[in-house]
C-alpha cells in the first residue's frame, strides 16, 4: 500500500506526534508499504528511513493558525502526489491538521479513504490548562501557544469535528480520548472509532546493561552529574541514599512541574539525598528554578533542555523513579518510555494514565496534590525490592502490548479493512 501520512510534526521537529509518526512510518515501511510523509517545512534535515519519503509544505508561523495554513498546503501536496503515484490510504494526525468537512469529502471521493488519529482534543487541552490554573501552576497563561488554545480552541474544534464526522475511520490513542471526543462532539451512532495506544521504541528505551562498559560509564557520569552517586546507584541497584527522580515534559503549566516542586520539601525531609532532574523545553525554566529556590530545594533540582533520544534514554534507565504529574494527556508516552527502560513510574490517578500504569508497575497520586505525590514517591523509595519487581513487570508490559510492531500491525489491519 501507498500510505500518505499528514502530520504537522515530524523530525527534526520532535514532539509526541512527531516521534510516533517517525517510528510508525518506519515500521510500516518494514512491512513492505510505501510511506509518504507530508509535513511542515523545517530548517533542519529529516532523518532518512528506507521506504519513507518526505514532502515539506509551507505554513503560517502563528499559534493555532498554522494548523489551517499547513492543512491547506498539505491538501494541495497530497493532490499532486496522488496524480503522480496513486495513494491508497490517507492517515491524518489530528489536531495538528485542520481540514473542513468539504475537504475531507474531497479526499475520500478523489484520493483514498481517510484514517484520522485522535491525539487529544483542543477542548481537553483547555480543560487541562484550567485545572492547572486551579492548582496554581506557574505561568499558566504566559505561553503563547497555550494562550492561543484558550482563546481560539473552540473555533478550531470545528476542524476536529470535521475529522471525526468525515473520516472513514477514527483511531483514538486511548479509551479516555475516545470518550472525550464522544462527550465534546456527539458523533452519530455509526461512528467507527478504534482505540490504539501508541507504543515506544523498546530498543532505544531499555534497561541498563552493566556488562556494556560504555553504557556503565555513561550511567556513572550521569549519576555523578546530579550528585546522586551512592554505591547502590552506581552498581545499578535501587538507590536508598541518593535516589534520582526524573520528570520529562514540556515546561508548560499543564505538565504539573510546579506541583512536583512543591512535593520536594516532603520528599527531601525523608530522603535528604534525593535529587530531581526535569527535562523539557519551554518558557518556564526560570520560573521553575525561582520556585525551587523559594521552596528551599534549589540544591536538589536540575533542569535540562531538549536532548538526543540516546541521551534521554540514558536518563530514563539511570533514574530510580520517573514522576509524571501532568494535568492533561491524550495518552502520554513518557510513562511507557520509563517502563520500557526498567524504571517505575509515579503518575496521576486519572485517565488516560491509569490505562497504562497501576500499582504493579508504579504508583498513583491525586492529581494536583503535592503531599499525595510526596507520599507516593517516599513509599516507592522506601521499598527498593518493590521497585525491582515493578521494573521487571513494567518492561514486560511494554513488550507485550506497547511497541511500534504492535502499532504497525494494528494500523495495517485498519488500512486493509478500507480497501
Amino acid at each position: 500500500m501507498h500510505i500518505a501520512m499528514i502530520s504537522g510534526e515530524y523530525p527534526p521537529r520532535w514532539g509526541g506526534i512527531g516521534s510516533v509518526v517517525f517510528h510508525l512510518a518506519g515500521h510500516l515501511a518494514s512491512l513492505g508499504h510505501q510511506i509518504t510523509i507530508i509535513t511542515r517545512t523545517h530548517s533542519g534535515i529529516a532523518p532518512a528511513q528506507q521506504g519513507v519519503a518526505i514532502i515539506e509544505v509551507p505554513w503560517l508561523k502563528l499559534p493555532m493558525a498554522f494548523t489551517r495554513s499547513y492543512g491547506k498546503h498539505a491538501l494541495k501536496a497530497l493532490t499532486r502526489l496522488n496524480k503522480i503515484e496513486k495513494v491508497d490510504i490517507v492517515h491524518t494526525l489530528l489536531p495538528l491538521v485542520s481540514w473542513t468537512r468539504k475537504e475531507y469529502r474531497f479526499v475520500k471521493d478523489n484520493i483514498a479513504p481517510v484514517v484520522s488519529a485522535l491525539n487529544g482534543s483542543w477542548f481537553g487541552e483547555k480543560e487541562g490548562m484550567k485545572l492547572a490554573a486551579k492548582h496554581r501552576e506557574a505561568a499558566t497563561w504566559k505561553n503563547p501557544n497555550d494562550l492561543a488554545i484558550l482563546i481560539t480552541g473552540s473555533w478550531y474544534a470545528r476542524y476536529e469535528k470535521a475529522g471525526i464526522v468525515e473520516s472513514s475511520v477514527s483511531v483514538a490513542i486511548s479509551n479516555s480520548t475516545k470518550q472525550e471526543f464522544k462527550r465534546w462532539y456527539s458523533p452519530q451512532d455509526n461512528w467507527r472509532c478504534e482505540t490504539i495506544l501508541y507504543g515506544v521504541d523498546h530498543l532505544v528505551f531499555r534497561p541498563l546493561n552493566h556488562d556494556d562498559e560504555d553504557e556503565q560509564l555513561a550511567h556513572e557520569k550521569l549519576r555523578q552529574e546530579y550528585d546522586a552517586a551512592d554505591e547502590d546507584s552506581l552498581s545499578g541497584r535501587p538507590s536508598k541514599n541518593t535516589p534520582l527522580l526524573l520528570a520529562v515534559g514540556r515546561l508548560v503549566a499543564r505538565k504539573g512541574h510546579l506541583t512536583l516542586l512543591r512535593s520536594m520539601p516532603e520528599i527531601l525531609a525523608k530522603h535528604p539525598g534525593a535529587r530531581l532532574c526535569i527535562i523539557g523545553r519551554g518558557h518556564m525554566r526560570k520560573t521553575l528554578l525561582k520556585q525551587a529556590k523559594k521552596l528551599g530545594v534549589g540544591h536538589a533540582v536540575f533542569i535540562k533542555g531538549g536532548m538526543s533520544f540516546e541521551n534521554l534514554a540514558q536518563h530514563f534507565r539511570s533514574a530510580d523513579l520517573v514522576v509524571y504529574p501532568s494535568y492533561y494527556e491524550g495518552q502520554g508516552l513518557i510513562p511507557l518510555e520509563s517502563l520500557a527502560s526498567g524504571t517505575p513510574v509515579v503518575t496521576v490517578n486519572q485517565a488516560p494514565l491509569t490505562e497504562m500504569i497501576d500499582e504493579t508497575v508504579g504508583s498513583l497520586f491525586e492529581c494536583g496534590n503535592p503531599s499525595d505525590l510526596a507520599m507516593a514517591v517516599n513509599a516507592a523509595l522506601d521499598d527498593p525490592e518493590g521497585r525491582v519487581r515493578q521494573a521487571q513487570l513494567g518492561r514486560e508490559r511494554v513488550l507485550s502490548k506497547y511497541t511500534y510492531d504492535h502499532n504497525a500491525a494494528d494500523y495495517e489491519a485498519i488500512y486493509r479493512s478500507l480497501l
